[in-house]
Order: C-alpha cells, then structure tokens, then sequence
C-alpha cells in the first residue's frame, strides 16, 4: 500500500496484479490498483482532471490525462472518501506508475494532489536482470 497527503487530501494506492488476465507468452502483463482519496481538509474539494505517468521496466513511458476518474468528477466534503479502481496493462512484467489529481476548491482554485509512485511487480520478474 503507497500514501501520499497533499494539502489535506490523502491519496493510498493498493496495486495488486491480474494473473488470469494477463498473457505472459505475450508480453502482455495486467494489474489493478484500488485507490483511495480521502479529504483531511476543512473544506470541500471537487476531482476535476487526472495525470498519470505509467513507465514499464524497458523504460517506456504512456501519459494519460483526462477528466475525473472512472466518469466521474466527485465532490469531497471534509472527512469524507472517495473510492474506486482502476488498471493497466503493460508488455513487460514490472513498472511503476504515478500522477496527480487537479482538485479544486469551492472558491475556484486549483492545486496539484499527488498520487504515490507505486510499484507494479508480478510473479514474472526475473530477478537476473534486476542486477
């Protein structure tokens, strides 16, 4: 599990691979990760935009922004979570991924909230090349 607090909203990361989904013969590799963002703050936040950054173990790197998550743009009022899950598949059989959310207050202002790096690891690693 990967936490990271920006500002008062708490984002945990729980990444966990999808053998049955996954073909390694194929170089095709998936996980999902549940995530959790939690507002510690004293005022509401609203979930406008997404940015990941998803680089596989060659070192190639996939982008993806958008809006919300999951269709969504959800209101955070004080105290409360907001949850949901998501993957990824990649080519190779680790990476790591991490990102930020764009929040906004209810006054209009925006700021970056941090998503942890985390590690996507499966049973395929060869530990010969980790060396």
């Amino acid at each position: 599990m990967y936490t990271k607090t920006t500002k008062k909203i708490n984002i945990t990361v729980n990444p966990y691979f999808l053998e049955d989904q996954s073909e390694p013969e194929n170089q095709h590799y998936v996980w999902a990760y549940q995530v959790t963002i939690n507002n510690l703050g004293k005022e509401s936040v609203k979930l406008k935009n997404r940015y990941w950054k998803i680089i596989d173990s060659n070192g190639t790197k996939q982008e993806v922004k958008g809006e919300g998550v999951v269709g969504e743009q959800p209101t955070l009022n004080p105290g409360e979570k907001f949850e949901y899950t998501s993957g990824t598949p990649l080519s190779t059989p680790s990476g790591f991924m991490e990102g930020y959310y764009e929040m906004e207050t209810k006054n209009g202002s925006r700021f970056e909230a941090s998503i942890p790096q985390f590690s996507l690891d499966s049973p395929f690693i060869d530990s010969n090349k980790l060396n």
